[in-house]
C-alpha cells in the first residue's frame, strides 16, 4: 500500500511544481491554443494559452510508476510487470500522436492539427500493437496481460472474441475512449477533474483484484479475479491520478495552460489500457459515463443534421451546448463532475455489488 501513495504522492508533486516551468517554457516559444472561429464567443479570450500541457502528465506519471518501483524492488524484489509496461506504452503511443497534432496546430496557426488520415493511422497503430502484445507474456499462473472474452467486472466466460477479434474489439475501445478523452477537453479543467476520478476508481478496483487474485492470497471466495497484474495496475492508475490532479491546480478556470490532444489522447487511451488488462471492458462504459455521452452528442448532432438539416444541440459536444443555452463555463464543469463522480460511485457500486454475490470470506 505504501508504493501506491508513493505513485500518487511524486506524481502529484511533480505535476503541481513542475507545471509552472512548463508554462514559461511554452509561453517564451509561443506555443499556444488556437481557438475554434465557430466556438463559444468566450473562449476567444483564451486564445494564445499554453497548450500541450499534457507532456507534464505523462512524464509526472512515468516518474510516479518508477519511483514507487524503487520502493517496491527494496521491499519485495517485484519489478515492472508486462501489464504495467504496456499501459504505460499505450498512453506514450497516443500522447506522441498527440504531440504531433498539437505541434502541427502551433506551426500552422491552426485549429486543426493532423489531418484525419495520419491522426488514424498512428492510433491504429498504437492500439493493434497494444492488443498483439496484450496477448502475449504469460504469467506464473499462466495469465495473459489481457483476454480474448469480453469482461465487465471480469471475463465473461460465454463470450470469446478469438486473437483477431479481440484485437479489433481492442482498437475499437482505444479509438473510441481516446477520441471521447480528446472530445471533454473542451473546458478548463473539466477532462483533468473527471480522468482523477477513474483514475481514483481504478486504483481501488486494481487493488482490490489484488487482495482477492485467485490462487495468489489464501482464504479468497468463488469470486476472486483473474488479472495478471493487478497491483502494477494500481500503481498506475495512482500515478495518473496524482498527475491529473497536480496539473488540475494549474488547469482549472481560467486555466493557466491546457494539456491539449498530447493529454486528452493518452488519458484516453491510459484508461482504456487499465479497463483491458484489469479485464473491466464494459464497466469502463459506466465509469466514463461523461466521456459516452460526449461522444454520443456529437454523433446524434452529426446523425441528425445529415438527416434534416437542422442541429439538436445549439452545439456538439453537449458541454458547448450548455454554455450557449446561458450556463457559466464554471457551473458546466462542476456539474459535469458530479456527472463523473455519480458515475464512478455507481460504477464502484456495480463492481463490490458482483464481488459479494459470491459470497464474503468466512
Amino acid at each position: 500500500m505504501k508504493s501506491v501513495l508513493i505513485a500518487a504522492l511524486v506524481s502529484l508533486a511533480f505535476s503541481i511544481l513542475c507545471t509552472p516551468l512548463a508554462i514559461r517554457v511554452l509561453s517564451r516559444r509561443g506555443i499556444g491554443q488556437e481557438v475554434r472561429d465557430d466556438g463559444p464567443k468566450s473562449h476567444l479570450a483564451k486564445q494564445g494559452t499554453p497548450t500541450m500541457g499534457g507532456t507534464v502528465i505523462i512524464i509526472a506519471t512515468l516518474l510516479g510508476y518508477a519511483v514507487a518501483h524503487l520502493f517496491v524492488v527494496n521491499q519485495s524484489g517485484r519489478g515492472p510487470t508486462a501489464s504495467g509496461l504496456l499501459a504505460l506504452y499505450l498512453m506514450v503511443a497516443l500522447g506522441i500522436v498527440g504531440f504531433l497534432d498539437d505541434y502541427i496546430k502551433f506551426s500552422k496557426q491552426r485549429s486543426l492539427g493532423l489531418n484525419k488520415t495520419g491522426k488514424i493511422v498512428g492510433q491504429v497503430f498504437a492500439g493493434i500493437s497494444f492488443a498483439i502484445l496484450a496477448l502475449q507474456f504469460r504469467g506464473s499462473r499462466h495469465l495473459t496481460p489481457a483476454s480474448v472474452h469480453l469482461s465487465f467486472v471480469r471475463d465473461i466466460g460465454a463470450i470469446s472474441f478469438g486473437t483477431v477479434g479481440f484485437v479489433i474489439f481492442a482498437l475499437l475501445l482505444i479509438t473510441g475512449f481516446s477520441n471521447a478523452a480528446n472530445l471533454t477537453d473542451g473546458l478548463d479543467g473539466l477532462l483533468a477533474g473527471s480522468s482523477t476520478m477513474v483514475f481514483g476508481a481504478y486504483v481501488v478496483i486494481s487493488f482490490y483484484q489484488f487482495r482477492n487474485a485467485c490462487g495468489a492470497i489464501k482464504g479468497t471466495t468463488g469470486g476472486c479475479y483473474q488479472v495478471r497484474d493487478p497491483l502494477d495496475l494500481t500503481l498506475i492508475a495512482a500515478a495518473a491520478l496524482g498527475a491529473c490532479f497536480g496539473f488540475l491546480w494549474w488547469n482549472a478556470s481560467p486555466a493557466r495552460i491546457f494539456m491539449g490532444d498530447t493529454g486528452s489522447l493518452s488519458l484516453g487511451g491510459l484508461m482504456t489500457a487499465l479497463a483491458i488488462l484489469s479485464r473491466t471492458e464494459l464497466l469502463l462504459f459506466v465509469l466514463g459515463g461523461l466521456f459516452v455521452v460526449e461522444t454520443m452528442s456529437v454523433m446524434i448532432q452529426v446523425a441528425v443534421f445529415k438527416a434534416t438539416r437542422k442541429r439538436i444541440f445549439n452545439m456538439a459536444p453537449i458541454h458547448h451546448h450548455f454554455e450557449l443555452a446561458g450556463w457559466k463555463e464554471t457551473t458546466v464543469i462542476t456539474r459535469f463532475w458530479i456527472i463523473t463522480g455519480l458515475a464512478v460511485a455507481f460504477g464502484l457500486g456495480v463492481f463490490y455489488a458482483e464481488y459479494i454475490s459470491y459470497g464474503l470470506p468466512g
